[in-house]
């Protein structure tokens, strides 16, 4: 009666015999509700993908991984070919993307006259904003047309002696679709990066600029061993979104298998971009269930980067610790 009249609100004991609020206790449950929904989504997404995919499974098993051909006439399926430009888009994204995004957040951070700070970061992030149609358009339209009639021939004449940049010209290929896909994970890296670094503590910089130590070296030894385990999950969202890019791929990576060669100038195709190419056609059988098992190796994909991730991060965050203690560059 007192707590009522005092304007208190009242009091709720809980299984476990701890006492809330009725207002906590309503929070506490709501944000249970809404982990439990989180959960429950990725679940029923595995489900469906891994009951969809049992025809193949029984069908083909593993060879459904090496096969060739995705013959539907035949009904001849494999994603030999998905696999391997999923796997050399993304990879060659991450390995481009990642040294000119933290360069990049390195000189907004650092180096970067203070009015201009801003004003770049702004139109930086901004990509990230743009949908993934409007790059395939502009890899279509535009890169395209110039990797055929430029830049190709002059990477076969330049660097030819690689097998990277041996074959016929497409325009429309891997390469395209490696470059599409690293101006799209340019502002996730570049953000991410940029937001880490400006929460080292400036008295970090301080110090080793009192002992004489040069700018490059306040970059090597304060920011970024504090900065790497923001940095790096950074660069694994930019991962997952290379992984998982649709439409833009979809739209300049020619979805043509061309002969197994690590030339960057033949045409391909990605996991996505068999869906995306294929499910408006789709029949139910193995048609379908092809389909769904390529949807479930992604799935997987991205799991098994998502668990790497987590343990990598957790073993630069006790670096980072000890780092700290320790007072050096572990």
């Amino acid at each position: 009666m007192q707590r009522k009249l005092l304007g208190i609100p009242p009091v709720v004991r809980l299984l476990n015999g701890q006492q809330y609020r009725l207002s906590d206790a309503c929070f506490r449950g709501l944000t249970l509700l809404l982990v439990f929904a989180a959960v429950g989504s990725v679940i029923g997404v595995a489900w469906v993908l891994v009951s969809g995919s049992l025809p193949t499974l029984q069908a083909f098993g593993l060879r459904f991984l090496t096969n060739q051909a995705f013959d539907v006439v035949h009904d001849q399926y494999g994603v030999a070919p998905a696999i391997f430009g999923t796997l050399v888009t993304s990879a060659f994204a991450i390995v481009f993307a990642v040294p000119i995004g933290v360069g990049a957040a390195i000189f907004l951070v650092d180096f970067c006259p203070r009015a201009l700070r801003v004003p770049l970061a702004f139109f930086a992030e901004l990509l990230a904003a743009v949908p993934s149609v409007i790059f395939g358009l502009w890899g279509f339209l535009v890169l395209a047309p110039w990797l055929n009639s430029r830049g190709e021939p002059w990477l076969a004449h330049t660097l030819g002696f690689l097998p990277f940049f041996q074959g016929p010209y497409h325009g429309l290929g891997l390469l395209a679709a490696g470059m599409i896909l690293v101006i799209m994970v340019l502002p996730l890296i570049i953000s991410v990066s940029r937001e880490v670094m400006l929460t080292v503590p400036q008295a970090q910089r301080e110090a080793l600029l009192a002992l004489g130590a040069t700018h490059w070296e306040v970059i090597r030894y304060a920011v970024l061993p504090l900065a790497r385990t923001g940095i790096l999950g950074g660069i694994l969202l930019a991962l997952g979104r290379a992984l998982g890019e649709t439409m833009a791929v979809t739209m300049v990576i020619g979805n043509q298998a061309a002969e197994p060669s690590p030339s960057l100038f033949n045409t391909g195709y990605t996991l996505s971009s068999v869906i995306a190419n294929q499910f408006g056609e789709a029949t139910p059988g193995l048609f379908i269930s092809a389909l769904l098992e390529a949807g479930l190796i992604i799935f997987l994909i991205t799991l098994f980067t998502n668990v790497l991730a987590r343990l990598l991060i957790a073993r630069l965050a006790q670096g980072s610790g000890r780092w700290i203690a320790g007072g050096r560059v572990g």
